[in-house]
C-alpha cells in the first residue's frame, strides 16, 4: 500500500473543512432570524415605544403620561373658552403640577380633591363638582382673574393668591415646564405635541379626564348592547362644546375616508376667539384644538387628527405629526373616530 506523502490529507478532510463555514453561516442566519422575530414580537406587544405624550419646541422638551396631558389640555381649553391670555394657562398648569401632578385625584390633604386640590370645606364646591376638571379649572380661573395684574406678577405669587397654600413658593419650580406645555396647548408652537397611543380606553374604565357627567356615559355603555352605545362623534362634539365653549364649532354628518375609522368630526375654531388677530391667530387657534384632540385620542377613540397640512395617526403615533399635503386646511381640524369595540 502506498504511503501518503508528507502534508497530504485524508480524502474526507476537505469536505469537513468546507462544512464548517457553511455551519457558521447557518448559525448566523438563525440568530438573525431569532432577533428579527423578537423585534417583530416586541412591536406587536407595543413595547418598543411606551404610551405617553411629549412636547418638543425650540425652547425645550417635556413628557407627560397620557391622562396628565389630557387634563392639561382641558385646562388650556377652558382658559381659551374664556378668552384668557397664555399667561393664565401657564399659571393654571403650574398650579395643577404642584397640587396634583395634573391628575384628577379623588383625595389629598384633608378634604382636598381634583386637579387643583380644592377643598369643599373652603367653599370651592362639592367634592363631585371639584372632581369635574372643567368645573375645577373655572373655579381656579375665577379666582385668578380677580388678582390685580396677575399676568405681570411672579407666577408663584399669582397662584398663591388663589390657592392660599401652606407652601407658597412651591409653584415656581414648575414654571419652565408649564410655560413649555402652554406654548403647545395654546397653539403657539404648531405640531409640537405628540401622544403615543396603543389602545383606546375601555368603556368601563375609570376616566381621569372627563367630568362626572361625561364619565357616566362610558360606564353606562359598558353594559349596553353595541347598538345602544353612545356615538363617539356625539361624545366628542359634547366634550368640545363643554371645554371650548363657543370658540370651537363641531360638525358631524360625513364619513371618514381613513381606513379603520367609522365617522369623522370637523372642528372649526372661531378666529375671533384669540386675543390676537390675523391669519396667524387663526392658525394658532387651530393648533390648540388639534393638540387637544391628540391628548384626548385614547379616551375618545380618535384614529386621526388632520390640520394645517399635517396628520397624526393613532396607528403610527410613534411617528408624530406627518405631512398631509391634501385634505387639510387652516379652517378646520378634521378628526376621524374608530368604531366602538364589540361587546
Amino acid at each position: 500500500m502506498a504511503r501518503k506523502k508528507s502534508g497530504e490529507q485524508g480524502g474526507d478532510a476537505t469536505p469537513a473543512r468546507r462544512r464548517r463555514p457553511l455551519r457558521a453561516v447557518l448559525i448566523g442566519l438563525l440568530v438573525l432570524a431569532v432577533v428579527a422575530v423578537g423585534l417583530f414580537w416586541l412591536r406587536d406587544q407595543k413595547l418598543l415605544t411606551p404610551e405617553g405624550c411629549a412636547v418638543k419646541t425650540p425652547a425645550g422638551e417635556g413628557t407627560l403620561e397620557v391622562p396628565q396631558a389630557a387634563n392639561a389640555a382641558t385646562i388650556a381649553a377652558v382658559a381659551h373658552a374664556r378668552g384668557l391670555p397664555d399667561r393664565a394657562v401657564t399659571i393654571s398648569l403650574a398650579t395643577a403640577m404642584q397640587e396634583s401632578k395634573i391628575r384628577n385625584l379623588s383625595g389629598g390633604d384633608r378634604d382636598s380633591v381634583g386637579l387643583f386640590q380644592q377643598r369643599p370645606s373652603q367653599g370651592w364646591g362639592t367634592a363631585q363638582q371639584i372632581m369635574d376638571p372643567v368645573y375645577a379649572t373655572n373655579k381656579f380661573l375665577d379666582g385668578l382673574v380677580k388678582v390685580p395684574g396677575y399676568t405681570r406678577l411672579p407666577l408663584t405669587d399669582a397662584a398663591q393668591q388663589v390657592q392660599k397654600s401652606g407652601y407658597p413658593q412651591a409653584y415656581a419650580k414648575h414654571e419652565t415646564k408649564a410655560t413649555l406645555l402652554a406654548s403647545a396647548l395654546t397653539g403657539r408652537e404648531p405640531a409640537a405635541l405628540n401622544c403615543v397611543v396603543h389602545d383606546f380606553a375601555a368603556p368601563e374604565a375609570a376616566d381621569d379626564t372627563a367630568s362626572p357627567a361625561a364619565s357616566a356615559v362610558p360606564a353606562a355603555a359598558a353594559s349596553a348592547t353595541p347598538a345602544l352605545r353612545p356615538d363617539r362623534a356625539q361624545v366628542l362634539s359634547d366634550r368640545v362644546r363643554r371645554e371650548f365653549g363657543r370658540t370651537v364649532t363641531p360638525a358631524t354628518g360625513y364619513s371618514s375616508s381613513i381606513k379603520g375609522a367609522e365617522s369623522a368630526v370637523s372642528l372649526t375654531p372661531d378666529p375671533a376667539a384669540s386675543t390676537d388677530a390675523g391669519p396667524e391667530a387663526e392658525r394658532q387657534n387651530g393648533w390648540a384644538v388639534a393638540h387637544w384632540a391628540v391628548t384626548q385620542a385614547q379616551q375618545l377613540g380618535i384614529e386621526t387628527v388632520a390640520y394645517d397640512g399635517k396628520i397624526w395617526r393613532k396607528a403610527k403615533s410613534e411617528d408624530g405629526w406627518k405631512p398631509q399635503p391634501t385634505g387639510t386646511s387652516t379652517k378646520l381640524v378634521l378628526v376621524s373616530l374608530a368604531a366602538p369595540a364589540k361587546a
